[in-house]
């Protein structure tokens, strides 16, 4: 895995974070949020000059641990490809509460706004490594609520009920070792997925265990804490088809050559001069992907 000094992790950071274009998401597999904003959405920075962004839906505040790294990739699939920077930490220094039941944490003084910091804070309990997955309340009935059900182990109940009123929430606060996401603004209408700051726990996948999707490169040892998305050079934020974008393509290059796998970086080089990979080059999953991948761009370039 590639490493840097924080200075350089964080001018990473700061420039994706001036792109309205790019996604931020904080969690583990099965749990997250996501932080996104529209390119005419007001933002502001933090009121510390930290690395972050505050709007009216949510916000996202970071720091950068000596530890961290990031790990730039790409995933090619049947119609095209993803590219992501994955926010990484060793297994030693990624670890969180791992509460596992539903607990009051008390007022919630790291709170991204003033205003939030004397409600109170309860962690959802999922168990989880490298994040805490939380609700925030103010009002006396809510936080009420939430101290009956205190000592559950929620997901073991199986009651989706409860699930579906914990999402649509008001106040989801992720907490990880690099940073918090705190989603402001209900759940999203199903017609506007991926609008918009939002979060999701999914039983189904926080059942198998993992800390990230099998097709991500992360390197043994190693544990995502979050990741970001960096402007796709042919889909906009929500996913919809756009003319190639050759500026955001050499954009990502850059991103690659600095924090990426030097052999899958070198296959992606080799597939977009025209060339065939030597195929003892091609032996795992990740380089399998990684050749799709740049064979999707290729096809894109070419219109």
């Amino acid at each position: 895995m590639t490493t840097g000094p924080a200075s350089a992790v964080e001018t990473l950071l700061r420039a994706q974070m001036a792109d309205p274009a790019c996604t931020w998401s904080l969690g583990s597999y099965g749990a997250g949020a996501v932080f996104a904003r529209d390119p005419d959405e007001a933002a502001r920075p933090l009121e510390n000059g930290g690395i972050g962004i505050v709007t009216a839906r949510g916000a996202l505040a970071l720091v950068v641990p000596p530890e961290l790294r990031p790990f730039a990739y790409e995933t090619g699939f049947n119609d095209g490809w993803s590219q992501a920077i994955a926010l990484c930490l060793p297994e030693a220094a990624c670890a969180m509460g791992g509460r596992t039941v539903l607990t009051e944490m008390g007022p919630d003084a790291a709170a991204i706004r003033p205003q939030d910091r004397a409600a109170s804070l309860f962690d959802l309990g999922l168990g989880l490594r490298a994040v805490d997955a939380c609700l925030r309340v103010a009002d006396p009935e809510g936080i009420g609520r939430l101290q009956a059900l205190a000592g559950r182990p929620l997901l073991a109940s199986g009651d989706a009920g409860i699930l579906r009123s914990l999402a649509a929430h008001p106040d989801r606060v992720f907490i990880t070792r690099c940073g918090r996401i705190e989603v402001f603004a209900p759940g999203p209408d199903p017609a506007e997925a991926g609008s918009g700051p939002q979060s999701h726990v999914l039983p189904q996948l926080l059942r198998l265990g993992r800390t990230h999707a099998a097709t991500a490169p992360i390197p043994q040892g190693w544990v995502p804490c979050g990741a970001l998305h960096p402007a796709h050079p042919a889909w906009d934020r929500p996913g919809r088809p756009i003319p190639f974008d050759a500026g955001r393509h050499a954009a990502f290059a850059l991103v690659l050559d600095a924090w990426g796998d030097p052999a899958l970086v070198a296959l992606r080089r080799t597939i977009l001069a025209g060339q065939d990979p030597d195929p003892s080059h091609v032996d795992g999953r990740f380089a399998r992907l990684a050749v799709r991948a740049a064979r999707a761009q290729r096809r894109a370039m070419a219109g």
